[in-house]
Order: structure tokens, then sequence, then C-alpha cells
């Protein structure tokens, strides 16, 4: 059998940044032991396959797979294959902006796609679960030891480690500057000890123009040692600062860069609506490049 696929470089506007991304725009006739395997395959952190809706009201069903499992919800995924369907004609298009629903393992997922100049490039969806927290979280010791750095490099202040989730949870730990952010190295050992799967470590970052945050994401226990760009811990992310906004009401806004490190530069738009205190949406956005496509062959199933 044959699978064809399209590969696209997730928030970025320009080749060879972001996160990579490959999506099966028609998985139908793939069979099911093969979807983890072909995840493997691309080896990229994930790959996206496409399926008619469940629902006819929606647009696509997508299942998501990292090298090593399947996820309810991907951020940059989610962005990277609203782009690629509008790009290649799949989905029709209605003007500057396009609303489309993607039928993920959390639920309906709300994605917009927008054209920029012309084209399809940008999208922004909005999370299905509201954000939620959890304040046991690792001691600061275990925490440094963790990231290979001194407890005094961890931020103190209003930004208190906790787990943040809008459908997978992450911990976030601020840290106190781009220099110790730069030399964290995950100590896997002491993930496996914790049970911590991904963690989120940002730095209030007013140095870099145009935007309020960088940020690295490592998950090395599920097969990413780091990822470039993460959509699902940005999201979470715009909960969590939107939790501790003294702000009641309106729409909140924040701006992350992440990949730096990697020599893949990502550039993440997080958006947060509050009412009364309450947060009650959270949106990413972010552009794609389109990078290529082509045919899987595949002449034996083991």
């Amino acid at each position: 059998m044959n699978v064809r696929y399209h590969l696209c470089d997730v928030f970025t506007d320009r080749p060879f940044g972001g996160n990579q991304l490959a999506v099966v725009p028609e998985a139908s006739g793939v069979p099911e032991p093969l979807l983890q395997r072909i995840a493997r395959e691309f080896n990229f952190s994930e790959t996206v396959f496409v399926y008619p809706p469940s629902d006819p009201r929606h647009t696509r069903q997508v299942r998501i797979f990292t090298p090593q499992n399947e996820l309810r919800f991907a951020g940059h995924p989610t962005i990277g294959t609203a782009v690629t369907l509008a790009m290649s004609g799949l989905i029709p298009l209605t003007g500057d902006e396009t609303r489309i629903v993607l039928e993920e393992g959390v639920g309906p997922v709300p994605v917009t796609v927008k054209k920029v100049n012309g084209v399809p490039s940008f999208a922004q969806l909005t999370a299905a679960e509201r954000p939620s927290f959890n304040d046991v979280v690792p001691a600061p010791d275990v925490l440094a030891h963790l990231l290979s750095i001194e407890r005094t490099d961890l931020l103190n202040g209003p930004y208190r480690v906790r787990y943040a989730s809008v459908g997978f949870p992450f911990l976030i730990v601020m840290v106190k500057d781009r220099s110790v952010l730069a030399r964290l190295r995950p100590n896997t050992a002491v993930m496996e000890t914790t049970g911590l799967k991904e963690v989120f470590v940002a730095v209030p970052d007013a140095a870099a123009e145009g935007f309020h945050f960088r940020a690295r994401m490592f998950a090395p226990l599920l097969g990413i040692p780091e990822d470039p760009a993460t959509g699902s811990a940005a999201a979470a992310f715009a909960g969590y600062l939107a939790a501790m906004d003294p702000r009641r009401s309106g729409t909140l806004r924040w701006n992350v860069e992440q990949g730096v490190e990697m020599g893949r530069p990502s550039a993440l738009y997080l958006e947060a609506d509050k009412q009364d205190g309450a947060t009650t949406a959270v949106r990413v956005g972010g552009s794609a490049v389109m990078m290529g496509e082509g045919e899987l062959s595949i002449r034996e199933i083991q």
C-alpha cells in the first residue's frame, strides 16, 4: 500500500524553524497496527493521521502519535494539520478566516485558520478543556536536581511551581534568566523516580523583542528529549498565567518563544479569556510552513 503524507514546520513562518510534523491527510485505509510504526518511522515529536469526522458538523477527526504512544491532544499537530488541510485544498476556505473543528481525544477542538498575505498559513486553536491545576509538586531540591541546576536558579515570587493542564498535565517551572534556561539538562533518572513525564520551563524575557517569555519543554520518557514548540504546554501555560493575573475580566495575551536553544526558533501566541476571575477559554496560535509531501510505500506488513 502507498500512504500519502505532508511535512510541515509549525509555530514558525520560515523553513527549518519551529516543530516538525508529518500529516497523513487520508488515513482511513491505513491498518491500525501501522499507525504507531509509521509515527516511529518519521520519528518527529508527533505524526497526525486524519479521518472523516464522526460528527458531520465537524471538519475532520485526527489521531496524534509520538514515536512511542498516542496522545489525546497536542497543540502543534492541531495547528499544523489545520494549515496543511487548508494549504493543500482539502478543506474549503470561507474568507480571510475559516473556522473548523477537529475531533481529538479530548473532544472537539475549534480552530480558526487565517490567511496571511492571502495564504492560509496561520491557525489558532481553542483548548477543548478549561485549565486545571495541581499543586502537589516535587520539592525545590528535587526540581533543581532534575534540571541539573542549583536551587537558587529557580525563580521565586509569584511564579510558583505547579502542574497545569488543558488535557495533559505539564509541570510549569520558572527560572531566573536566559543563562539558566540555556544550561538545563534533564535528569531522566529523577524523572523516572518522580513519575514526571513533561516539564515546561520558562523565564520572563523582557530582553526579547516581541516576546514575554522564553521557554523549553522536555519529555524524554515519552521519546521527546526536547520539543522545539509545544502548543499543549503553551495552552496550559496560558491558563497558569491567567490564574495569577489580577485582572478579573477580559482577554489576556502573551507571546512565547521556544526552541531557540535547539536552533529551531518558534513563536507561540497565547490568549486567555477571563470572566469574574475565572478563566473561561485559552487559545494558542502560530504559523506553519509547508516543507514537502510524498508517499510511503509499504510492501509488507509483519
